[in-house]
């Protein structure tokens, strides 16, 4: 019997939660300020950039069907604002120099060493995953991009 009343409450929480929404606005996109724009990134590179990158770590996230249910709105919602603190590829031309060089070095390390995309992105999303070409071709350019940073 109390089972039966556990299994109730979870139920009921699961309902009342869904009406916890999250905000799914996205911030204006300012072309300017972007960085595959200012970088003038070449096609090839700002395709992968875009499909593997672009949905956390800018102003242009896409939200699933799955952005609907809590508590894992709740969850991609707080991983896409931590993502956007790490860096936002939207709003590029607001960091400093020596911030800019940081970030592309850290970018260009976590891509070779295969921390981004996270696999738990790359699950659902299989279109975001790098092959070892993707992979060599990103990770140098971030590279080539941090050097030419005026500090």
């Amino acid at each position: 019997m109390k089972k039966k009343w556990y299994l109730i409450i979870a139920v009921a929480i699961l309902l009342v939660i869904q009406f916890i929404r999250i905000d799914k606005t996205n911030p204006p996109v300012n072309l300017a300020k972007d960085f595959i724009s200012i970088t003038n990134a070449p096609p090839e590179i700002a395709k992968i950039i875009k499909t593997s990158c672009y949905d956390c770590h800018s102003n242009e996230s896409v939200y699933p069907w799955y952005s609907n249910i809590a508590p894992v709105s709740w969850y991609l919602k707080n991983h896409i604002n931590e993502a956007r603190g790490r860096v936002n590829f939207s709003e590029w031309a607001d960091y400093p120099a020596n911030k800019i060089t940081r970030k592309l070095e850290a970018c260009s390390e976590d891509v070779e060493e295969g921390e981004m995309p996270l696999s738990s992105y790359t699950l659902i999303h299989s279109a975001a995953s790098l092959n070892k070409d993707q992979i060599k071709l990103l990770s140098e350019w971030f590279k080539k991009e941090s050097e030419k940073v005026v500090k």
